[in-house]
């Protein structure tokens, strides 16, 4: 029994018993207690009513491959060499490198519920709440070198940013690699953060895993414990399903791929700058400990944000900075 087989029977809005469960799922009635215990220390709410049992407050949408693959174009499943959906792992990145070690990788794409040592740039924390985000991780092989994958980072946000806009939200764009959404008092919340991580030649073979960490729902009591404004696909889109939003990514990232070294960063680069969140805006630039001030301007050919600062213009290499608008 995993918490995944006991939230599949809590979510279906009827009251289960303690015994009840146990016989579904096949184990002691204490084995289900351990799990329900379980469930609390992940902050699932549930309900219990004495004489009636337990029940999930809000029902959970669990990853599903198979309804995921069946969902893909003739064309996609083409390029998906291996799809896995995991409840749990360190980092889904993690586990594509290791494939890749393995010999495989290439193709392949890993979605899990939760991580327990998940990141994103510079090594930061990134956590969210179990069966509430979707995490996702595409391993691919590259024959041209590091420099063909310019401005990648770039173009995986404008991917996500195009799924969730057939949806109605209206994400925005922040250099290098974060998607964002207006807040009600007029500034931002984080939504997602991509991270690519590349080994390999830079004039030869690399391989690539694309992560990226995306909140589809947000529980108050998580966002409040938070150390940074954040935003979720349901603050402007609550209908969307995670199954779904992960059948339109999977589509859109192999597509990507399939293309990106041909194309390059210069196909999508004045999508990105449309979505651009502090397009002529004042912005703090972050190097270290030291803080410059500048004026944000649009990002060039190979994904350097340019800025303005004491009357001259600068290209912002990514990896090497943060940028963050002035308060």
């Amino acid at each position: 029994m995993t918490i995944g087989d006991l939230i599949r029977l809590l979510s279906d809005g009827e009251f289960h018993s303690g015994e009840q469960l146990g016989e579904r799922l096949g184990v002691a009635r204490a084995a289900v207690w351990k799990q329900l215990r379980k469930l609390e220390a992940l902050g699932i709410a549930m309900e219990a009513v004495k004489g009636q049992g337990y029940r999930l407050a809000e029902p959970l949408e669990l990853l599903d491959g198979a309804r995921i693959v069946a969902g893909l174009s003739r064309e996609s499943r083409g390029l998906l060499t291996r799809l896995f959906v995991e409840e749990t792992l360190p980092s889904s990145n993690a586990f594509l490198r290791e494939r890749f070690d393995q010999g495989a990788g290439h193709g392949e794409v890993c979605l899990v519920e939760q991580q327990s040592a998940g990141r994103g740039r510079r090594g930061r924390p990134w956590n969210t709440p179990w069966g509430q985000s979707l995490m996702l991780s595409l391993g691919w092989r590259v024959d041209s070198g590091v420099t063909a994958l310019e401005g990648l980072s770039l173009a995986i946000g404008v991917v996500l940013a195009q799924a969730l806009e057939r949806h109605g939200a209206a994400p925005r764009l922040k250099w290098p690699n974060d998607v964002l959404l207006e807040q009600p008092d007029g500034g931002f919340g984080k939504l997602a953060g991509i991270l690519v991580e590349v080994t390999g030649d830079t004039a030869g073979p690399c391989e690539v895993v694309i992560g990226m960490g995306i909140n589809v729902g947000l529980p108050a009591a998580f966002r409040a414990g938070l150390d940074q404004p954040a935003a979720a696909v349901h603050d402007q889109a609550p209908g969307v399903s995670r199954n779904e939003l992960a059948v339109e990514l999977i589509e859109a990232l192999l597509s990507l791929m399939a293309g990106f070294e041909a194309q390059g960063f210069p196909a999508w680069q004045a999508a990105w700058n449309e979505r651009h969140a502090f397009a002529d805006h004042e912005v703090d630039i972050l190097r270290g400990e030291r803080r410059e001030a500048a004026v944000a301007e649009g990002v060039d050919g190979s994904g350097n944000l340019l800025v303005r600062r004491e009357g001259r213009l600068e290209r912002l290499a990514g990896g090497e900075i943060s940028v963050r608008a002035r308060s």
